[in-house]
């Protein structure tokens, strides 16, 4: 299923970014004084094949797993927060349920690798890898296969999520703990020391995150994960959420849908995934700068623009859903905006706008 995957995700729709950007170019206003919301509908025009996208269907996809190393003391809180938060998602109490309405987004549930079983419910989707990985700090996280299975999970959740209409896909995940692995994951492509990339997680005290930067590095030295290998990387020092997201990102961008970023776990899932496939690169749609030090390194090893500098450091997909609304605002500019030449309006007389503004450009 990999291999068939990565190999189905074409390039972006060069014509019709053409067709897009020469709108926008000539909508009533400084040419690219929307600056970021531009770039944001360009990208869904190559991204869908369509010079206007509208009416793009969105979906969250949260990926549960525990991870062993929580018993190195590395969060703030225990692991079985994890099963507890699934119970929340799925009673509409937590912060990505109200972040989820506000982006007009379904929230899709999957149980990759929780600690505990999960009573079957409506909207959760269990597909248990393993009952949480294997403590990083002594050994690997779980076998290259059990990595193949989570990632497969992710495909195929993003294929049911395009089938109902996505076009746009928010990345959410939950696991105690998963901080420590993503930033493993971080350090493995990274030149900045360790201590620089570690972060305080869900809350903890500097000492604490002294010792998660050291826990971080036994797993390193115990594990000897190869860059140049990425499921081997995933497999030695990742998580089955993180595994989930992988495959979450190449179903998506294999089926022409945008994937919205979170936090510094979802990026680390998508620095593996374009390891494995750097034609999905292009499907990556940043939102915002989480206070993970190793979030910002992530970004800027993918090439990954983000947009809101907001201090937030919760995940779950909270960022990836304000990264939808920040699209629906870029397609609301190109759709909803009227062009120099269908408003009548004169077009700027020096500057590049003089280069690049039409009164003949309608109905583009």
């Amino acid at each position: 299923m990999l291999n068939a995957t990565v190999a189905a995700i074409g390039p972006l729709d060069g014509a019709a970014m053409a067709a897009c950007r020469l709108r926008l170019d000539n909508l009533t206003k400084p040419l690219g004084s929307l600056h970021g919301l531009e770039e944001l509908a360009v990208r869904m025009a190559g991204i869908t094949g369509r010079a206007r996208p509208q009416g793009l269907g969105k979906c969250i996809v949260l990926m549960a797993g525990d991870h062993g190393v929580a018993v190195e003391g590395v969060s703030a809180y225990p692991q079985e927060v994890t099963a507890q938060m699934v119970g929340n998602f799925l009673r509409g109490g937590a912060a990505i349920n109200a972040f989820a309405r506000h982006a007009g987004a379904e929230l899709m549930l999957v149980d990759v690798g929780v600690a505990v079983d999960l009573p079957a419910a409506d909207g959760l989707r269990r597909a248990k890898v393993a009952y949480g990985t294997g403590n990083i700090a002594r050994g690997p996280a779980m076998t290259v296969e059990q990595a193949l299975q989570a990632v497969a999970v992710g495909i195929e959740a993003a294929g049911e999520a395009i089938a109902r209409g996505a076009r746009i896909i928010g990345l959410g995940e939950m696991g105690i703990g998963n901080t420590t692995p993503s930033t493993a994951i971080v350090a493995c492509y990274s030149l900045q020391p360790l201590a620089a990339l570690t972060g305080c997680g869900t809350g903890l005290s500097g000492v604490a995150v002294a010792h998660k930067a050291a826990v971080i590095g036994r797993a390193l030295a115990a594990n000897r994960p190869d860059p140049a290998q990425p499921l081997d990387v995933l497999a030695k020092v990742g998580g089955f959420e993180i595994a989930g997201l992988v495959g979450v990102i190449l179903g998506a961008a294999a089926g022409r849908a945008a994937v919205v970023l979170d936090g510094v776990i979802t990026s680390a899932a998508a620095l593996l995934a374009v390891k494995l496939a750097p034609a999905a690169a292009e499907y990556l749609v940043g939102s915002h700068f989480s206070c993970e030090p190793a979030h910002d390194e992530a970004l800027a090893l993918l090439g990954i623009k983000a947009y809101l500098h907001l201090n937030m450091r919760l995940g779950e997909g909270t960022g990836a859903a304000l990264g939808m609304t920040l699209i629906d605002a870029g397609l609301g500019v190109l759709n909803d905006m009227k062009t120099f030449g269908e408003a009548a309006v004169a077009v700027a007389q020096d500057g590049p706008g003089a280069l690049r503004q039409r009164a003949d450009v309608t109905g583009t």
